[in-house]
């Protein structure tokens, strides 16, 4: 009988979503530990949220501010993992404040730097890159001939899931991508764009 209201109350009080919450947090935190150990290159991590784990790769800088990787709930959670590499020693990635990256972010700086601002909301499966990784001339598939060009996603942007943002893009401050959208080119401050092609939709 004790152990009985005893168990109500837990209930009652949202003792199971404390638990669930603790699962969650026990379940995930090996696989965090398992991409800390993956990764090769040094970065900062004392003042970022990992939800996620997090593989980061390659021979350039990362620098992280006070942000978030990882969302629950949301899908890909125990599923995937964010991959960040700065591949050459040219490369540069940043992510600013109070930015979220969603599950199952990619981001790739090859050559020049992708630069992610504050307060900028990012949804899952969204891949930013800065270069072409191959020329389109079938001579220059495999010779390191290819274009690339900085990435620069500014204050209080939001990207829906499943969008791509290529090279030379810059994404202006408070704008919105349309999920499911390719960004080919820079977009201006406060417009909502989409589309593949994305284009703009509406000022905001």
């Amino acid at each position: 009988m004790i152990i009985s209201r005893a168990f109500k109350k837990f209930k009652r009080d949202g003792g199971k979503l404390i638990l669930l919450m603790l699962i969650r947090k026990v379940v995930q935190f090996p696989r965090i530990v398992f991409y800390y150990y993956l990764s090769d290159i040094s970065v900062d991590r004392k003042s970022v949220t990992f939800n996620q784990p997090v593989l980061f790769v390659g021979k350039g800088s990362i620098k992280l501010r006070k942000c978030f990787i990882g969302v629950w709930p949301s899908p890909f959670f125990f599923s995937t993992y964010a991959h960040i590499e700065a591949r050459t020693d040219k490369a540069n990635i940043s992510i600013g404040e109070n930015t979220w990256l969603n599950n199952n972010a990619t981001i790739i700086a090859d050559k020049t730097t992708i630069s992610i601002g504050d307060n900028v909301l990012i949804g899952q499966n969204v891949f930013i890159c800065d270069s072409d990784f191959h020329g389109l001339e079938v001579e220059n598939r495999s010779n390191g001939k290819y274009d690339v060009a900085p990435v620069m996603i500014k204050n209080s942007v939001f990207i829906g899931a499943n969008v791509t943002i290529l090279k030379g893009v810059s994404i202006g401050v408070n704008s919105v991508v349309a999920s499911g959208s390719i960004v080919s080119s820079s977009v201006p401050d406060n417009v909502v764009v989409g589309g593949i092609p994305a284009k703009i939709i509406k000022q905001l």
